[in-house]
């Protein structure tokens, strides 16, 4: 039908191609796609590590040595900004969730699990339903905004700690991509919680770009991984700004809002 034939030069899952686009090529790389739901992955290079954290091991690339990683999904990551949007209308349009976010200082004490459709890894719990604790009479919509924003970076920083537990390795940085992804504010919490830097390339639709390195690589158009790795760019780095004590009272502020939405669904 195209009038010449087409070789099919590269097969990759989404996110497995996240990952490759993302140049994620050595073990203890790590990237995370924010979009509606958040999916993290992390190279562990030629060994299969079976998770004991509720992860999922999978296979990253084969192109052409074998690597494999762990993968790790949650279920409500931009999702929880388009109910501020068409849910509560607090916000007209996903974008103006930044400003809005930013018009307090911090979330007030107001933590938000977003649990719409239960709870993905590492908690894997169905029964799991959205709660917000913490409000006051001096809690606003910007609060609300603030905690939500902060709930994608909270999951996914469950995501890459469960990591590296798993493979007994720290991590150095978290490439991230995704519609989400532009917003600053997010990056430079979830750089906060981690401890490590959050780093944002020129091209976020790393998906797109991982599958043409894979059928450029086979066909020839590069000739190895290090060759396409020299590709990435950095638009802009967040370096960590909080001090880990608070960033670790933040995380059992967090878990101890888990535990107030986890099984609630079970009646």
């Amino acid at each position: 039908m195209l009038g010449a034939e087409v070789p099919i030069a590269g097969i990759a899952g989404d996110q497995q191609s996240a990952l490759f686009g993302q140049g994620c090529h050595e073990a203890g790389m790590a990237k995370n796609t924010y979009g509606t739901g958040c999916f993290l992955l992390l190279n562990t290079g030629a060994e299969a590590i079976a998770s004991k954290s509720g992860l999922i091991t999978t296979c990253a690339a084969e192109a052409p040595m074998k690597q494999f990683a762990l993968e790790g999904s949650v279920f409500i990551g931009g999702a929880v900004v388009q109910w501020l949007r068409d849910g509560l209308k607090i916000i007209r349009k996903s974008l103006e969730v930044e400003r809005l976010a930013k018009s307090v200082r911090d979330s007030g004490g107001v933590v938000f699990v977003p649990g719409f459709a239960g709870l993905g890894a590492p908690h894997w719990d169905p029964y799991a339903r959205g709660t917000i604790v913490g409000l006051t009479r001096g809690s606003t919509a910007g609060h609300i905004a603030r905690a939500a924003l902060e709930s994608i970076a909270f999951q996914s920083a469950e995501l890459l700690h469960a990591m590296e537990q798993d493979s007994g390795q720290p991590s150095k940085e978290l490439r991230v991509d995704g519609g989400a992804a532009a917003n600053d504010l997010l990056l430079q919490f979830q750089a906060d919680l981690l401890g490590v830097p959050v780093v944002r390339p020129r091209v976020l639709e790393t998906t797109a770009l991982g599958a043409a390195y894979l059928a450029g690589l086979a066909t020839g158009v590069w000739t190895s991984r290090e060759q396409i790795a020299k590709q990435w760019k950095i638009a802009k780095r967040f370096e960590p700004k909080m001090k880990r004590d608070e960033a670790e009272r933040r995380m059992e502020e967090w878990k101890r809002a888990l535990e107030r939405a986890r099984g609630w669904g079970k009646g």
